[in-house]
């Protein structure tokens, strides 16, 4: 008959939702065998990991929610203007008409996660990834603080309706929907500015009837994650869990535990010195289910890597606290890769990494680039819609046409037109163009020239856009006339 270690509380029994055997793979932890959704009491996580998630989740919020009253020559740190298409990066403004720069960004991004993914598996997850940091660091622990650990509410939820159960759970949803409040209106000062966020706010509801409307959206969808959604959102929506499929190799460092240490389990008998434990064939592992207790999406991490594993580090501060009552080396569940843990590899560089790592580089070459030649005003000119060629009094042929100029600078720039490979006159109708910062400005454009200077039918022709006597920008179009 086995005993307990004298330093450990017996097991607690196996929580709900855990797959015992071989089929763990087939089911999620978070659902029965009929498939009703079974709801997860993690354990508070305590260590050295969990605090480190505590220090980077201050920073983390801090630069969430100061983001948007963060401006860099006026403009904000990080704005995402889907509906007027104008987005802010570090203060620069980019337009539609950055398209390429938009479609590199997109190519590294992916590739930067490819690369990192390929060599520290989900790490983002469980330090920096949105969902994590604003479930786990900030909601989990309001409802800690309101109904205690996991056994507490595990007991709150089995109890009766009283006046101090229904005080608990409104003070806690009260909360979350005020934190969703919150979290709703920074996302978006992240899409319209800050400066329309306080117009919205300060403003008769009335006159932003749309932004009021998204308001709410945002707070509603937030609140239902954290407060209903929680783990499903990684386990179920997010791809990111089934893309690593693809990614990690036996060369990729991830929470996984030493199961050459840790097997046979089986609980500590009394006075059992670690050399006659393993004479007897038995692990490190005192099957616990500490780590199981932790966990945020219900898994074990004995079973493996699991796509809905975070990395949020949770079991191996649970783990390396019952190493510690057991005076035995921490590290049982421990970053690692495969080989690291079969063959003691170190981490290196594989030739898949250096093959992502050459593209990524490339890649960047590339942004940089664009966006150091990137020029300070794009131009578009185009023929009126639906207007044909007219014939001036003098005898010359006349084409309108609409133009639309964007300064991406941070300055007003005059600028002007000029017609290159063509002798003609371009008139802008209504006066000399002055670019206002980081705007977009409309304008109408009358181009005459001569009959003779004209081939028969369409003729192609060229504008530049000046600014201080220096060409920024060329447009290429097409001039109608009469047929010869």
């Amino acid at each position: 008959m086995l005993q307990a270690h004298p330093n450990l509380k017996p097991p607690p029994a196996e929580p709900a939702g855990q797959v015992e055997g071989t089929d763990f793979r087939d089911h999620i932890a978070t659902a029965d065998k009929e498939g009703r959704r079974v709801w997860l009491y993690p354990k508070q996580p305590r260590g050295r990991f969990y605090r480190a998630r505590i220090w980077l989740t201050w920073v983390l919020l801090a630069v969430m929610f100061g983001g948007p009253f963060v401006k860099i020559n006026g403009n904000p740190l990080l704005m995402i203007n889907v509906v007027e298409r104008k987005f802010s990066v570090v203060g620069v403004i980019f337009w539609p008409q950055d398209n390429l720069v938009f479609a590199l960004g997109l190519l590294l991004f992916l590739t930067g996660i490819a690369v990192f993914t390929a060599a520290f598996g989900r790490l983002w997850c469980g330090y920096t990834c949105p969902q994590t940091v604003l479930m786990e660091m900030v909601f989990r622990r309001i409802e800690y603080w309101i109904e205690g650990d996991a056994a507490a509410q595990k007991a709150l939820h089995r109890a009766p309706w009283t006046p101090a159960k229904a005080g608990r759970k409104l003070a806690k949803h009260a909360l979350f929907l005020g934190l969703s409040f919150v979290i709703g209106n920074t996302l978006l000062a992240y899409i319209i500015g800050i400066d329309a966020l306080k117009a919205i706010v300060s403003d008769d509801p009335r006159h932003h009837l749309t932004g009021l409307t998204f308001m709410i959206l945002f707070t509603l969808l937030f609140y239902g994650i954290f407060a209903r959604f929680r783990e499903q959102a990684c386990t179920f929506i997010c791809p990111y869990g089934r893309l690593q499929s693809t990614l990690i190799d036996e060369n990729t460092i991830v929470v996984a535990y030493d199961y050459k240490r840790g097997e046979q389990r089986g609980h500590w008998r009394r006075d059992e010195t670690p050399a006659q434990r393993a004479a007897r064939g038995g692990g490190d592992c005192v099957d616990c289910f500490q780590c199981v207790a932790v966990c945020p999406t219900g898994i074990d991490i004995r079973n493996g890597t699991q796509m809905e594993c975070v990395n949020c580090t949770a079991c191996m501060d649970a783990c390396d606290a019952v190493m510690d009552k057991l005076g035995r080396p921490r590290g049982l569940i421990r970053y690692a890769s495969l080989n690291g843990i079969e063959k003691g590899e170190p981490l290196r560089i594989t030739p898949r990494m250096a093959g992502y790592g050459l593209i990524l580089l490339l890649l960047g070459a590339a942004l940089g680039a664009l966006l150091l030649t990137r020029s300070p005003v794009d131009a578009t000119l185009l023929r009126a819609p639906g207007a044909l060629f007219q014939q001036t009094p003098g005898g010359r042929i006349s084409n309108l046409y609409l133009l639309k100029l964007t300064n991406k600078t941070h300055r007003e720039k005059p600028v002007e037109l000029r017609l290159e490979n063509i002798e003609g006159t371009l008139l802008v109708l209504g006066g000399q163009l002055n670019l206002p910062p980081d705007q977009q400005t409309d304008a109408s454009v009358l181009v005459e020239i001569a009959p003779d200077r004209l081939a028969s039918g369409n003729t192609p022709i060229e504008v530049g856009v000046y600014a201080g006597g220096q060409r920024l920008h060329r447009i290429k179009t097409v001039f109608i006339g009469p047929r010869k």
